[in-house]
């Protein structure tokens, strides 16, 4: 994928590798309907959804996997069922070539979701 400058998510998207992209798309609306709140926007020129102001997940598609970041820390049977997908400092990927573990990326989400929340809280606690 030679172009940058992605000015949204759909055309991250149609930029990426054809075999990708219905994956990214169901990423897509399982982080919308986790996190409704969230506003898409590309940054680091992948695509990534933003809550409170702040990076929720970003997720990204080649030609042999899809892959989320950052990777949070969870439970350690979250840490264990994740680990297969492991794919470097703080990537997760999804090979192509198997079922998209939704319930697994959900989790994901949902920790990201948890950690910005909390994060929120920290903050608003400082401004006062």
């Amino acid at each position: 994928m030679a172009k940058t400058n992605f000015q949204s998510i759909d055309e991250y998207i149609a930029a990426c590798p054809e075999q990708s992209q219905s994956y990214m798309q169901k990423i897509r609306e399982l982080i919308k309907t986790l996190a409704p709140d969230a506003k898409e926007k590309i940054s680091y020129q992948i695509a990534c959804l933003e809550l409170n102001g702040k990076n929720l997940v970003h997720f990204a598609g080649w030609k042999q996997h899809v892959s989320m970041y950052p990777t949070p820390t969870g439970t350690e049977a979250f840490n264990k069922a994740i680990a297969k997908y492991a794919g470097g400092k703080g990537t997760t990927k999804f090979p192509l070539d198997e079922p998209l573990p939704l319930k697994l990326i959900g989790q994901i989400v949902k920790f990201r979701i948890a950690d910005n929340l909390k994060n929120e809280k920290i903050k608003a606690v400082k401004r006062k």
